[in-house]
């Protein structure tokens, strides 16, 4: 039992050395800034922010303005989940060759679509969405990253 807190804490701090290693490593400041850069510090959005630099919405709108949630909090919780997300797939390899937007930041995305283009949403939609909630996604999937 002695021996119980030396080896929680020879346990945390591989932890803490291996977490702060890696955030060095993958350059994890970037990723607090809003710098569309951050995205592409992995190959694998190097496409992504491409596209982007093309498109007309790099004018406009960083990653950030689509790919989070207003608000400080919603903000940064949603990048911690998908920079975990995103380092556990990158570390263990288990991700598509062809990146998919997951469920949660498919919706993230259509609210910013929404909230920067309410007047047209509500030309189609009506003020109250008589006509049905359209998604702005399933034909402009392609607009912030250009193919």
């Amino acid at each position: 039992m002695r021996l119980l807190p030396l080896i929680s804490a020879a346990a945390m701090g591989i932890a803490a050395a291996i977490g702060g290693y890696t955030f060095i490593y993958a350059r994890g400041a970037s990723y607090l800034t809003n710098n569309p850069q951050a995205c592409a510090n992995c190959h694998v959005m190097q496409e992504q922010y491409s596209g982007w630099l093309k498109g007309s919405h790099r004018s406009v709108a960083v990653c950030n303005d689509c790919h989070t949630p207003p608000g400080l909090i919603p903000k940064y919780m949603t990048k911690a989940e998908n920079g975990f997300r995103h380092s556990f797939a990158f570390t263990t390899g288990w991700f598509p060759d062809q990146i998919r937007i997951v469920p949660r930041d498919r919706e993230v995305t259509e609210r910013a679509c929404r909230k920067c283009h309410e007047p047209i949403v509500v030309a189609i939609e009506g003020p109250h969405g008589e006509a049905g909630r359209l998604r702005c996604l399933r034909c402009h999937q392609s607009v912030g990253h250009m193919e």
